[in-house]
């Protein structure tokens, strides 16, 4: 087989989930429907928390912004696997693969730095709450997320950088449902060696920083709710952190599966299949997990829906 380098637009082939094709029409319906569900239910967070004045809190900005880059994580891979399944095909050019890779980086990266952020904001709410107002100030919170992005913008233009040093075959084939960097750096038809040590090492440490100062977050947070004398005041204080806990047991506990199982197993369709929870599932159910156990997100989107049913 003949290698095209980056400068030969090649052609490359995903796997997908399934090579049958009486099981198209059903995986089609299957996530054309997570999807529509992944965009409606954030994008109600979106408006929920824009529009009611009662949310206009540091807690509920990072939410939108936590809703907004989980519709940008699932629109970056499931449409193209929707387009492939109706059309019968496997193909993706070299571009939008690339495409692929910087943009599905950049918001994985934004998902785990807005759950850091947003366990630091549960812990300076609970820990120093006569403060909460100067320290979680609007300045520092747009800070935040602006910093957030310029990490994980820098980061992903790297890697893309990188990526364009390599060369491919034409029809390299990825064993994904979209071009994931580490399944592209396995099929790369030259040495990956670079590449691999800047994956290590920001994956450790964008990995074991925020999940660090996560769990600093919450030793502190634990630590102030034993120290209250009251069972109502622990848990309407912990009932704030409620649905940001779950989130993050999803988040991290399916990425950790993920990571482990491709070490372990090298299972390309056992990698597929978990990779999906948390890049497809996870987005879904941030929504209903937000919307669910916290009553001001439940009273803001009655709110909404009432409006917007008493429109003519």
């Amino acid at each position: 087989m003949d290698s095209e380098n980056h400068t030969g637009v090649p052609q490359f082939l995903l796997l997908g989930l399934s090579d049958d094709l009486k099981q198209q029409p059903l995986l089609f319906g299957i996530f054309l429907s997570i999807y529509l569900i992944t965009v409606l239910g954030n994008l109600l967070i979106i408006l929920a928390t824009s529009t009611d004045s009662h949310l206009h809190t540091p807690m509920y900005f990072f939410l939108c912004n936590l809703s907004f880059v989980d519709i940008c994580l699932t629109s970056t891979t499931v449409p193209k696997m929707l387009v492939n399944i109706h059309a019968w095909s496997k193909d993706i050019s070299y571009i939008q693969c690339l495409i692929q890779v910087y943009f599905f980086n950049i918001f994985l990266g934004m998902d785990n730095f807005l759950l850091t952020v947003m366990a630091y904001d549960r812990f300076v709410a609970i820990c120093h709450p006569l403060n909460y107002i100067v320290i979680m100030n609007p300045w520092l919170c747009g800070l935040l997320v602006l910093i957030s992005w310029i990490i994980m913008l820098s980061v992903s233009l790297i890697h893309l950088l990188l990526m364009k040093q390599l060369t491919f075959f034409i029809g390299t084939e990825i064993p994904h449902f979209f071009c994931e960097l580490t399944e592209l750096l396995r099929v790369a038809g030259s040495e990956t060696l670079i590449n691999n040590i800047f994956l290590y090492v920001i994956t450790a440490l964008l990995g074991l920083l925020p999940v660090t100062g996560i769990i600093f977050s919450y030793f502190h947070i634990i630590s102030s709710l034993l120290r209250m004398s009251s069972t109502v005041s622990k848990y309407k204080a912990f009932s704030t952190c409620g649905s940001h806990l779950c989130v993050v047991s999803l988040f991290y506990g399916t990425g950790f599966v993920v990571h482990l199982s491709s070490a372990v197993t090298h299972s390309s369709q056992r990698n597929t299949i978990t990779s999906i929870i948390y890049t497809v599932v996870t987005p879904m159910l941030n929504p209903f997990i937000y919307s669910l156990r916290n009553k001001d997100v439940k009273g803001a989107l009655e709110r909404l829906l009432g409006r917007v049913a008493s429109c003519p």
